[in-house]
């Protein structure tokens, strides 16, 4: 007789949940199951949008687990005091079932606390969850890790996809347990949060997940490739708020895609979504293999690299007043939303790192805090990427060119008005530049640049060439 503890962490649902579903299948009579979500300090110091869509997940799986009997208990404080308080309120815990975090902050919790729990006489029982092939499953024929996407993903490609972990309900509230009278502190931790809740997306959640998908396989799929660039398009799946609080399993989403579409109306849609699911992965090895990537150049050479201090130049990227329509536009949506569509991920990068010549760094930073889909290992890697310093990156003197992305991913300016209301009635042959407007253009349209919208913070050409001159210097 024993009790196993399920740690809850960035896997908020009870289907395909690879340790929910062993330690239910491990349980036998005499046995109980303990749901555990642990509240760390340095995790809630702050509480902006995205802790915000996050916890109002982790609610979302809270009321799912009362439905079936088996409520989540709260702990809060470092993380080995929790839980020796926890082992000290329930002497009888044989187990704890987790799944593994493989980079970042995740990693080292993990590394440590499994190496606690053994001292505590409490069998590990981890697994690989948040991705579809592991960091260190997909290498080389030497052993080695792969740098460049290509081909890992034709190796991805060829090795077999894990299948779905089915999770008996009925089992659980059989053998779930209900002591959260012993935990006051977990508790009123866990209540002060949702008082500051603001989010008011109806996108939180397992069954947000399920549903948005359905949408995504009924139809968009298969113009996938074609229309995910374009952001005035509703063309993307929109699963990765979904798999940043783990909601749903990359698991459930690659077979379900595989299972669900037919390649005969678009293949090649359906192709490049499962290359994007694929994409997570590589980023998942990088960081995992570039454990100091959050805070150092991947490429060596880049680490000394001279980046400009501009306070005022990175504040109005931030809130979107560049002077140039797109980039002004993704950032807002970023702001109000907590999402920016990947296109635009990579231009504002480009344009913050190669345009304003500001460290990469610093953008990474402020999409951590804003995004409600934040992804360590993917938004690090897409940052260097873009910033030129990390493995397979855009090359340094291929820079984006903000007025072209805007003409050819937002031809007729409807996601820049979305956005911009400044720019309501200019004309679409002016809105990719608006400086550009005669006087009574401007008077017209009622946008006076420098007044009611800015002008260019920079000009795009003379910054490109100063950013490929600095690449080059360190080239040399």
């Amino acid at each position: 007789m024993g009790t196993k503890i399920v740690w809850f962490r960035r896997d908020l649902r009870l289907n395909d949940h690879t340790a929910l579903s062993q330690a239910v299948q491990d349980a036998g009579e005499g046995d109980r199951i303990l749901f555990i979500f642990h509240i760390h300090p340095e995790l809630v110091e702050e509480f902006t949008i995205r802790h915000d869509y996050f916890f109002q997940t982790v609610q979302h799986l809270e009321q799912k687990c009362e439905n079936i009997g088996a409520p989540v208990h709260f702990l809060y404080g470092e993380v080995d005091t929790a839980f020796k308080q926890l082992i000290n309120q329930i002497l009888t815990i044989d187990a704890v079932y987790f799944n593994y975090d493989e980079v970042g902050f995740g990693r080292e919790r993990d590394d440590y606390m499994t190496n606690w729990f053994k001292d505590h006489a409490i069998t590990v029982y981890s697994f690989i969850d948040h991705h579809i092939h592991s960091a260190e499953e997909i290498h080389k024929q030497d052993g080695s890790f792969y740098k460049v996407f290509s081909p890992y993903y034709k190796k991805w490609q060829q090795v077999d996809k894990p299948g779905i972990r089915y999770v008996d309900k009925d089992k659980i509230k059989h053998y779930g347990m209900d002591v959260r009278d012993r935990f006051k502190k977990g508790w009123n931790k866990w209540t002060s949060i949702k008082e500051q809740f603001e989010y008011k997306g109806e996108d939180t959640g397992e069954e947000a997940a399920l549903n948005r998908l359905d949408w995504f396989l009924d139809a968009a799929v298969y113009d996938y490739h074609k229309e995910r660039d374009f952001p005035a398009i509703d063309g993307t799946s929109l699963m990765s708020r979904f798999l940043k609080t783990g909601a749903i399993s990359p698991r459930t989403i690659f077979h379900k895609v595989k299972e669900e579409t037919d390649g005969r109306k678009g293949q090649q849609g359906v192709d490049a979504y499962i290359q994007e699911i694929a994409w997570r992965d590589f980023y998942n090895m990088i960081y995992h293999f570039y454990p100091n990537a959050h805070d150092k150049e991947m490429v060596e050479k880049y680490r000394g690299i001279h980046w400009d201090n501009d306070e005022e130049a990175l504040e109005r990227w931030k809130t979107g007043q560049t002077g140039y329509p797109l980039i002004d536009a993704a950032m807002r949506q970023l702001n109000k939303t907590g999402w920016m569509h990947n296109r635009l991920r990579m231009a504002v990068a480009s344009f913050l790192t190669k345009d304003l010549l500001l460290d990469w760094r610093l953008g990474e930073r402020y999409f951590k805090e804003r995004l409600v889909d934040y992804d360590s290992a993917s938004n690090i890697g897409g940052w260097q990427w873009a910033a030129s310093t990390g493995t397979d990156p855009v090359p340094y003197f291929r820079v984006f060119n903000p007025t072209r992305q805007s003409e050819r991913f937002d031809p007729h300016g409807r996601f820049i008005k979305q956005w911009i209301p400044e720019l309501e009635k200019v004309e679409k042959n002016d809105i990719h530049e608006p400086w550009k407007m005669p006087d009574d253009i401007q008077a017209g349209a009622e946008c006076i640049i420098g007044k009611d919208y800015p002008a260019p913070i920079v000009d795009h050409k003379t910054m490109r060439n100063k950013a490929i001159d600095r690449f080059k210097k360190v080239q040399d």
